[in-house]
């Protein structure tokens, strides 16, 4: 049986026939469930058995709450969920393309994808395939509450098998599916009927696209596509190709001035150097190559230098509509080649690993509105032309910036804050959620000492088993993170630690560490900052650019074997960042879930008896 499919539309349909639901960019399939047997089927009626197992093996585990209600056949659509509303396409076609039974088990049980049911077609022998849509919707959802299973789309729940609801209320369903980069809508008419392999206009679907700038760099004469790229540091980078949506008139015309200003052409194929700029609508990027272009519009009065890779990666951010980015093209240092649009493009790229720092603190920023052109200024409170999604706190009579979302750092980067400031608590605690060690040469010169104090310290969390977690300053020190579960310990508590790590520093390197606070007095001695782990101080985050004149540097988590005699801030640059977070991915990546409370009570414990 293969399912019944929506028309592409572009306009959202309204009225009181129409309902809403969330478009998920899964693997359309059909459940179906008889006493005998349990089939999960694509469209094009193969069978997805073999590459989802949980799914099955869900359904087996029911099987004795289903039994009344068999045989029972479910529309829906296998996800990767990672959000109420986003299903991540890559993720979930890297697991239907495994082969390799012992890996499909193994991701099943590490990273299980879902079958989310939309519709019911047949359930004890009765087939409703001709009932009205909003007859068989309610059946589904009778049939999970009886079941209980979830009524609402949870990525944190645990069920398998989840049920899609519908809303009447687009607006507010676009605005969410679009901040949380969705795939889109679904809208249904109330009276549809289910028809098996028919594309129907009574089930539309409106996909949420993204518009991005791009030059022509050829004609395929042979299946009629044109190809398009961007530059990426003054280099030409391929991204896709696109024949929808321009007009046979517009095609034609193209078409001659591209052989008209042609660089080579072949039997199949015209070449072109970058000169005309077309504006594309695509769905995503998978595998740095669009998904699903076509054809906008022509923008002649657009030059070949706004089509670059940075500004196509930030078009497709979920942000709010307040945001939009201004002068993309200002240059930010003289020491090195960096844009705005550079910045704007790495925050964007890290904000998955650099929020979680962020989330739910006070946040102070350092602004450089000129870049290092100009001077700089901390900011703490609020600025009164901060959009409305701003999300704000009031502490000591300063109304500070929470951080707790991707438009949030992309509008403070948009306002060029380098630099991130965040204390070691939570809003709603009055303890540490994290020890942190500042290790501060008296420059970078002296680089080599914190490498000495942070490999020494080491050496003693490692006789204690204390998972702790490096980082580089961004500026001339380096940083050691320690996690810490929520209202677990004290200020007072962690200083018992801190400063016994700090004495033994200094107690066996006079030479090389100080505890004194005048930087007069310390001399060329590492000055090992315990003091600053306290109530309303603050740290670099991680992954905070620093707004330093020599270069655009990074405060980058690092592994501990990183740790020697060859690491230097120097190669911690934008670039280099954003390659090592996609081969080694972030050494951090364990941070929120191994928290180091209970060994440290323990050290605290016996520091104190």
């Amino acid at each position: 049986m293969k399912p019944m499919l929506p028309t592409l539309n572009t306009e959202i349909p309204k009225g009181s026939d129409w309902v809403y639901e969330t478009k998920y960019d899964g693997f359309r399939a059909i459940l179906t469930i008889t006493q005998d047997s349990i089939q999960l089927t694509s469209r094009n009626e193969k069978s997805l058995n073999d590459s989802f197992p949980e799914i099955i093996s869900e359904v087996k585990d029911q099987f004795e709450k289903l039994k009344p209600y068999l045989p029972l056949s479910m529309d829906g659509e296998v996800t990767f969920l990672t959000s109420k509303y986003y299903s991540d396409f890559e993720k979930l076609q890297i697991r239907g393309r495994l082969k390799n039974s012992e890996k499909i088990a193994h991701s099943s049980i590490s990273y299980p994808c879902r079958f989310l049911a939309f519709d019911i077609i047949e359930t004890n022998n009765a087939l409703l395939v001709g009932k009205p849509f909003e007859e068989r919707k309610k059946q589904l959802h009778e049939l999970f509450v009886e079941l209980e299973f979830p009524t609402q789309i949870d990525p944190s729940n645990h069920n398998i098998l989840q049920y899609v609801p519908y809303t009447t209320n687009y607006t507010e369903l676009w605005e969410e599916i679009r901040l949380e980069d969705g795939e889109g809508i679904i809208a249904k008419h109330l009276n549809s009927r289910w028809e098996s392999g028919v594309r129907s206009k009574q089930w539309l679907k409106i996909k949420n696209y993204k518009k991005a700038l791009f030059f022509i760099t050829g004609y395929d004469k042979e299946n009629g596509y044109f190809h398009v790229g961007v530059l990426k540091s003054d280099n030409i980078i391929p991204v896709g190709i696109f024949s929808h949506g321009i007009s046979s008139t517009e095609r034609d015309a193209l078409i001659t001035i591209l052989k008209e200003n042609k660089t080579t052409e072949t039997a199949t194929f015209i070449e072109i150097s970058p000169a005309i700029i077309v504006e594309l609508q695509f769905l995503s990027l998978y595998k740095n190559q669009l998904r699903e272009p076509s054809f906008f519009t022509f923008r002649f009065e657009k030059q070949i230098e706004e089509c670059t890779w940075d500004m196509l990666l930030l078009s497709t951010a979920p942000l709010h509509k307040e945001l939009s980015i201004t002068h993309p093209d200002k240059p930010l240092w003289e020491t090195m080649d960096v844009k705005k649009e550079n910045f704007l493009s790495y925050l964007y790229q890290v904000s998955k690993f650099m929020l979680p720092f962020l989330e739910d603190k006070l946040l102070t920023v350092i602004r450089f509105p000129h870049g290092m052109f100009g001077e700089a200024f901390y900011q703490k409170n609020c600025p009164d032309y901060a959009p409305e999604f701003i999300q704000t706190e009031i502490h000591d009579d300063i109304k500070y910036i929470i951080c707790n979302n991707l438009s949030t750092l992309l509008w403070l980067g948009n306002q060029l804050a380098f630099e991130f400031h965040i204390p070691f608590q939570t809003l709603d605690t009055e303890h540490p959620t994290e020890i942190v060690f500042d290790l501060d040469p008296p420059s970078r010169e002296y680089f080599h000492l914190a490498v000495k104090a942070a490999v020494e310290m080491k050496k003693v969390f490692d006789q204690f088993n204390l998972l702790t977690f490096p980082k580089l300053s961004g500026n001339k020190g380096l940083q050691i993170h320690i996690p810490l579960s929520k209202n677990s310990l004290s200020y007072d508590e962690t200083r018992i630690f801190t400063a016994f790590i700090a004495e033994y520093l200094v107690t066996s390197f006079p030479e090389d560490f100080t505890i004194e606070r005048m930087k007069k007095n310390r001399g060329k001695r590492l000055y090992v900052d315990y003091i600053q782990h306290a109530e309303g101080k603050t740290i670099i985050a991680p992954y905070s650019l620093r707004g330093k004149k020599e270069g655009a540097y990074i405060a980058a988590p690092l592994l501990w074997e990183e740790i020697n005699e060859y690491l230097t801030v120097e190669n911690f640059t934008i670039d280099n960042v954003l390659k090592r977070l996609d081969t080694i991915g972030c050494p951090f990546n364990k941070y929120f879930t191994r928290p180091q409370d209970e060994t440290l009570k323990t050290l605290i414990n016996g520091l104190t008896k």
